[in-house]
């Protein structure tokens, strides 16, 4: 597993081994032992999974603390553009955000910890995006923010959003009051 620091520190790239041959492909996406040896301490307690339509934007989601989560996130097929927002008061990137393709192709995985906002954009029909969390989920701890927000200026990638009514009523930054 490789591993890439990202531009805001905590969120990371991991790149997988991939063994090739004319039956296809194999690779290990998960392996706690790995991942500590890396530095990536989190236990994963959760793991979700998507399927959207190309143009789809679901996000900018978190979930506040006590029930706050770390998140590793791959596309499995299809693609998506993730974006994470540092929502961490005190973070000299607080409020900026960093995006990177994941596909089923890449088999890319991106590492955000406790302290960021989370989104994609699926660039392809049919896209399965798969989540693990190092927290349980909890109705009553979840927040988001505008994914068009103005001052955030994130470039989803698509021409005509759909986005569901909650992710479309979200706060905008402004209004935001972090709980990190």
């Amino acid at each position: 597993m490789e591993l890439s620091e990202t531009p805001i520190k905590g969120l990371l790239i991991l790149k997988p081994q991939i063994f090739k041959d004319d039956r296809g492909c194999f690779f290990e996406s998960y392996n706690e032992n790995t991942f500590r040896m890396l530095g990536i301490m989190e236990a994963f307690v959760q793991d979700n999974q998507s399927v959207s339509q190309k143009g789809v934007i679901r996000g900018l989601h978190f979930q506040k603390p006590p029930f706050a989560q770390a998140k590793l996130v791959r596309v499995i097929k299809g693609a998506a553009l993730d974006v994470a927002v540092d929502i961490r008061k005190g973070s000299p990137t607080y409020g900026q955000h960093f995006s990177v393709l994941l596909t089923g192709e890449n088999n890319f995985q991106f590492f955000l910890p406790v302290g960021f906002a989370h989104g994609f954009a699926a660039l392809e029909d049919d896209t399965i995006f798969s989540y693990k969390c190092s927290n349980f989920y909890d109705k009553n701890s979840e927040g988001s923010i505008i994914y068009n927000d103005s001052i955030l200026n994130i470039d989803w990638q698509t021409e005509n959003p759909i986005v569901n009514d909650k992710d479309g009523e979200a706060l905008s930054f402004v209004d935001f009051v972090s709980p990190f």
